[in-house]
């Protein structure tokens, strides 16, 4: 029976640099529309982030979409994916406790759903690289374990 388990384990770890490019690719893409909503309207984000206490409300109406914007590029290049990734945790889990956490977990109100998969993902890319079809393997040659 560990025989089988260790072919199954060789089995599907062949697939897992696609899975890491598909799963970075579609984590950037659940960033690009907050991130625009955000940059179109300066301003308003400002006055969003006051409303929930957020200190600095001015100086992170700029931050939260830079960062968000360079996230998009950098996941989709696999970039310096563990450090942006650190990066996008720490956003969702600002999201999460200061927009979602008070409407529960279900997305259909606007609860921490969707906000804590995206802190999983990029908790797991903080983890465990961008994988091998990235410009971080391709500069630093760094194999994931």
């Amino acid at each position: 029976m560990r025989d089988f388990f260790a072919e199954l384990s060789v089995l599907f770890s062949y697939p897992r640099h696609i899975v890491l490019l598909l799963s970075r690719l579609v984590l950037a893409f659940g960033f690009i529309q907050p991130a625009t909503m955000k940059l179109h309207d300066l301003k308003g984000t400002a006055l969003f982030f006051h409303s929930l206490g957020i200190p600095f409300s001015g100086v992170f109406a700029y931050i939260v979409p830079t960062f968000e914007t360079m996230g998009v590029v950098l996941l989709v290049l696999g970039l310096f994916t563990r450090i942006i990734s650190l990066v996008l945790a720490v956003i969702m889990i600002v999201a999460i406790v200061t927009v979602h956490l008070s409407n529960g977990f279900s997305v259909a109100n606007n609860g921490f759903e969707i906000p804590l998969y995206y802190l999983i993902f990029s908790l797991l890319f903080a983890s465990f690289g961008a994988g091998k079809y990235s410009l971080d393997y391709l500069f630093f040659k760094r194999e994931i374990s």
